[in-house]
């Protein structure tokens, strides 16, 4: 929903100059932890209850985080409570995270595949798609048993995918025409 983007688009931004002058990584798992907390129905349904105080909805979202918040993380909380913002946490979180890639060169890459991958595995296979997608990836594998066997990477708007599934679907398109 562009509406939302739109108003979350400033509180991303901010939050990520904030972490620029500090430790990004860490700022970035209390997005992260932030944007999961938020997309929680039970978190969303207390914001909106109008007999919480916002001092008791940012107390009880900084509560529920499990990083260790310094003063401007729960400044942060507090602002958006005020402000009636809880529910933008997820579009901020990713908002945050496609900062961070961007100012690093980088990107998420979904990679789903038949079967579980090692760890050296993914090494290998990361390494390959950085070299093909020329930029740093920030890998996240689920299994997709539909897929027989192979990969499919999916990179911002690429798709790469090399499974069985999708060489069967292409031979029966062959086949049909």
């Amino acid at each position: 929903m562009a509406e939302l983007a739109t108003v979350a688009r400033p509180y991303a931004e901010a939050l990520y100059r904030v972490a620029q002058s500090g430790d990004v990584a860490a700022w970035s798992a209390v997005a992260t932890e932030l944007g999961q907390i938020g997309a929680n129905a039970d978190v969303q349904a207390f914001a909106s209850n109008p007999n919480v105080t916002h001092a008791q909805l940012a107390d009880t979202i900084a509560s529920l985080v499990k990083s260790p918040l310094n003063a401007e993380a729960k400044n942060f909380i507090a602002m958006l409570a005020e402000n009636g913002r809880v529910t933008l946490l997820p579009e901020i979180a990713a908002q945050f995270a496609a900062l961070k890639n961007a100012n690093e060169g980088a990107a998420d890459a979904d990679i789903y595949s038949a079967f579980e991958i090692s760890g050296d595995q993914l090494a290998q296979l990361v390494a390959t798609l950085e070299k093909k997608f020329g930029r740093k990836l920030n890998p996240t594998v689920t299994v997709d048993e539909s897929l027989i066997g192979g990969v499919r990477v999916v990179v911002g708007d690429e798709v790469l995918d090399t499974s069985v599934r999708a060489k069967l679907q292409q031979m029966h398109v062959a086949l049909v025409s």
